[in-house]
C-alpha cells in the first residue's frame, strides 16, 4: 500500500511519505512530456463526492490517482468488522501503488475530491524505461514500511494525548498562516477518522481536544478548523513530555 506525499519525512498526518519519488517527477517534467508528471498532468480526471469510494479492497489494481484537491481516507475492515485507518492522502498525493494486483486496502474520499487517473500499464512502462523513477518507489516503499512501523508506535505506545498532538503536530505542516499570526490547521477528516487511525475511540478524541483547548494549545474555530496557540506546548506533548 502506497500514498505518496510531498511532506519530506514519515508523517503522524497518516500520508505516506515520499519526497524524493516527487522531487524526481518535478524534476524531469520540467523537460520531457513523457515523465510520469507530464502524463499526470495530461490524464483525465474525475471528481468524487465526499464518502465515496475511489477503490475498494480486493479491486484489481488497474489505475494510480494523484489528488488533485480534497482528502482521501486508506483504511481496512478488520474480521471484526473494526475499521483500522492506515492513513490519509491530499492534494498532490499518488494513491494506488503497490507490489499486488489487487488494492489491499480501501480509498474512500473524506470530502469532495478530484483526482487524476493514469492507467497502471503506462505507470509499468515508465519505470521500466527510467531506471531512477524505479528506484525512488523502491525508496517510497521503504519510507511506507517506516510509516507503518510509526503507526504501530502510536497506537500501541503513546498516550492519546502524545498521539494526538503528534496527529496535529504533522498536520500543522500542511497548516496554513492566521490572521493572528498562529498556525491555522484544516482537517478534512472527521472525528471518527481520526479515532480509527489513532486507535482510540471518537469519545476519547473528542475529549482530548477538549482538553488541548483547556491547555490553551489549541483553539478550535469549528470541529474542521484548529488553531494552534502554543507550538512549542503541542510539540513538548508529541515527543511525549509534560506540559
Amino acid at each position: 500500500m502506497l500514498a505518496l506525499s510531498h511532506v519530506s519525512n514519515v508523517a503522524l498526518d497518516g500520508s505516506r511519505s515520499a519526497n524524493a519519488l516527487r522531487g524526481a517527477m518535478n524534476k524531469s517534467a520540467v523537460c520531457d512530456p513523457t515523465s510520469l508528471e507530464g502524463h499526470l498532468t495530461r490524464a483525465p480526471s474525475r471528481s468524487y463526492a465526499a464518502k465515496e469510494h475511489v477503490f475498494t479492497e480486493g479491486d484489481p489494481r488497474a489505475n494510480l490517482y494523484r489528488i488533485e484537491s480534497g482528502a482521501v481516507c486508506l483504511y481496512k475492515v478488520m474480521p471484526d468488522g473494526r475499521r483500522q485507518v492506515l492513513g490519509f492522502a491530499y492534494a498532490g498525493d499518488l494513491i494506488g501503488l503497490g507490489s499486488s494486483s489487487e488494492h489491499q486496502f480501501n480509498a474512500q474520499a473524506t470530502k469532495a475530491c478530484e483526482l487524476r487517473i493514469l492507467p497502471w500499464s503506462l505507470v509499468q512502462r515508465i519505470g521500466r524505461q527510467d531506471p531512477e523513477f524505479g528506484f525512488k518507489l523502491y525508496e517510497a516503499a521503504a519510507q511506507e514500511l517506516a510509516a507503518a512501523h510509526d503507526l504501530l508506535l502510536t497506537t500501541g505506545q503513546r498516550t492519546a494525548m502524545e498521539s494526538l498532538a503528534a496527529f496535529l503536530l504533522a498536520m500543522a505542516r500542511r497548516g496554513r498562516r492566521g490572521k493572528d499570526g498562529n498556525t491555522v490547521i484544516d482537517l478534512p477528516m472527521t472525528r471518527s477518522d481520526i479515532g480509527d487511525f489513532l486507535g482510540l475511540t471518537i469519545e476519547t478524541v473528542s475529549r482530548t481536544f477538549t482538553k488541548l483547548r483547556q491547555l490553551k494549545i489549541i483553539d478550535l474555530a469549528q470541529c474542521t478548523e484548529v488553531h494552534v496557540l502554543d507550538m512549542d506546548a503541542l510539540e513538548d506533548l508529541a515527543q511525549g513530555e509534560a506540559v
